[in-house]
């Protein structure tokens, strides 16, 4: 399994995890698609948000391995704004390529993609 280093972990300031620290002895969990509804708290759609800027900012439009990426964050956001990269594409594979679907993310989170967008806060300290 691909550790994807310098991936934000989790939302900060939440228990909203991006990434796992290990492989699961009885495979990898299946990616499925979530259904999104209108009345999500707010704290689930700004954990959507993040990952998805975690996601743009870490590979852009290219495709990327699976990896320690959570299964449950990326379900949230599968088949529509990350999509399969290949073709088969296996649900349970750490090693399956994914990719963003820019169009449909730039018009789900469109604050993340805007020209001029800030940056995610991750919380970190400035660099002044």
């Amino acid at each position: 399994m691909l550790k994807h280093r310098g991936f934000p972990g989790r939302l900060p300031s939440s228990d909203f995890q991006f990434v796992i620290r290990r492989a699961n002895k009885d495979g990898a969990t299946p990616l499925i698609a979530r259904k999104r509804y209108a009345d999500r708290r707010p704290a689930d759609r700004r954990a959507d948000t993040g990952f998805i800027a975690a996601l743009w900012e870490y590979f852009g439009a290219e495709p990327f391995e699976r990896g320690n990426l959570d299964a449950g964050r990326i379900s949230w956001l599968f088949d529509r704004e990350v999509v399969p990269a290949e073709q088969p594409f296996d649900p349970k594979s750490y090693d399956a390529l994914l990719r963003i679907n820019v169009e449909v993310a730039q018009q789900s989170f469109p604050d993340v993609f805007a020209d001029g967008a800030e940056a995610f806060d991750w919380g970190g300290e400035d660099d002044d």
